[in-house]
């Protein structure tokens, strides 16, 4: 029911298209069903009543009513789903608030970027200089940009009440927009099986006023420690159940270090490693005769 009445938005369009969807496919099913009884119901063996006509085999009319509804169905639900697939693309920024307000001009979103861990959650907050983990929070109305990567396996980030699940995955970036509409306490999850831990790899997501997020903001500052290269790859380490941790400040880039496997400072960052074979590509293409 959550996904029927969520408190964001992006998932309020996204339960709206799967109740017209729904519908749009009862038009077929209902009647299908219907039929099916009625027929078997008539044309039963001891309704002595029923016409018995073993020679036919073809009505045009019926062709037409049997193929034309199913395919007007397939034509409204094709454009319905491509339409709102192009419109609710997660990669792609928030026009509108909710169905009333539209974004103000100027609006700069809250960035955060999520790290799916072994079997935890780690959430950076570039623009406040502030990291979680199993904890997330956001002003209401305020879009919010997701970057997500994982430091392993594949996991699926997802949090019902404001948006679809969104992979993330180890080596690359994904990303998500979605804006909170209603404030409260919600929950956050992996929906992609990864593990012994899988089944706790869970965390709260509080939406708040503006002033409440400041507060909260300054809270995790007060109470945190630094989140340095080192410290992340004691906290990558496998571990379930996972209390909730407040790093006041993160070291430069690590979001960046971590998408491109360079924590540890042992390995050349996949950035480099790609730069360097596209000049290699290059310099070999230019020494051909």
């Amino acid at each position: 029911m959550l996904l029927l009445d969520p408190s964001g938005d992006v998932a309020a369009q996204q339960g709206h298209l799967i109740v017209v969807s729904t519908v749009l496919m009862l038009l077929i099913i209902v009647p299908v069903i219907v039929l099916t009884l009625l027929f078997a119901w008539r044309y039963r063996q001891s309704n002595k009543r029923a016409t018995y006509t073993p020679d036919w085999d073809h009505s045009t009319q019926l062709e037409l009513l049997i193929w034309s509804a199913p395919l007007f169905i397939i034509i409204a639900l094709g454009a319905l789903v491509w339409i709102n697939t192009h419109t609710l693309d997660p990669y792609r920024s928030l026009r509108r608030l909710d169905a009333t307000h539209s974004v103000p001009a100027g609006t700069t979103p809250l960035t955060v970027e999520v790290v799916a861990l072994d079997w935890k959650w780690l959430f950076i907050y570039p623009d406040q200089g502030i990291a979680t983990v199993n904890e997330l929070a956001a002003p209401v109305n305020v879009p919010i940009d997701f970057k997500i990567t994982a430091s392993s396996v594949m996991n699926s980030f997802f949090i019902p009440a404001l948006a679809g699940q969104v992979y993330a995955m180890p080596g690359m970036e994904t990303q998500l927009h979605a804006v909170l509409n209603r404030p409260g306490e919600f929950i956050g999850f992996s929906a992609n099986y990864s593990g012994a831990g899988f089944s706790d790899m869970r965390f709260k997501f509080h939406g708040m006023s503006a002033e409440e997020f400041g507060r909260w903001v300054q809270s995790v500052k007060a109470g945190g420690r630094e989140l340095s290269h080192d410290d992340y790859l004691q906290l990558e380490k496998p571990s379930e159940r996972e209390p909730v941790r407040y790093y006041a400040t993160v070291a430069a880039g690590l979001y960046g270090s971590i998408v491109n496997g360079c924590v540890n400072g042992d390995n050349m960052c996949m950035m480099q490693t790609m730069a360097k074979t596209t000049a290699h590509r290059t310099e070999t293409f230019d020494a051909r005769p």
